[in-house]
């Protein structure tokens, strides 16, 4: 079954309970895109779009997902580290 999520991902500097559950998505995204895979086969596998029957959509989807990914490998990861009660 595949995880409800939004048209578009998070964008802001911190951590949201959306991405802490999208955790395996943004991981596989990440992983499909190293590995080359078309966005569209991607898309569909991962969150259930047809990208021919919504291309727009399944675009958004995908780029605001994977730019969220690379977020969370560059800077979200360390919201993850904090301990409760930490400032910084």
């Amino acid at each position: 079954m595949i995880e409800p999520f939004d048209d578009t991902a998070p964008t802001g500097d911190e951590l949201t309970e959306y991405d802490r559950r999208h955790i395996k998505l943004y991981m596989r995204l990440l992983d499909a895109a190293v590995d080359g895979a078309d966005w569209r086969e991607a898309v569909k596998v991962l969150f259930g779009i047809d990208p021919d029957q919504e291309p727009q959509r399944a675009k958004r989807i995908y780029d605001s997902h994977l730019a969220r990914a690379r977020w969370m490998t560059h800077t979200g990861y360390r919201h993850l580290l904090r301990q409760p009660g930490d400032e910084h």
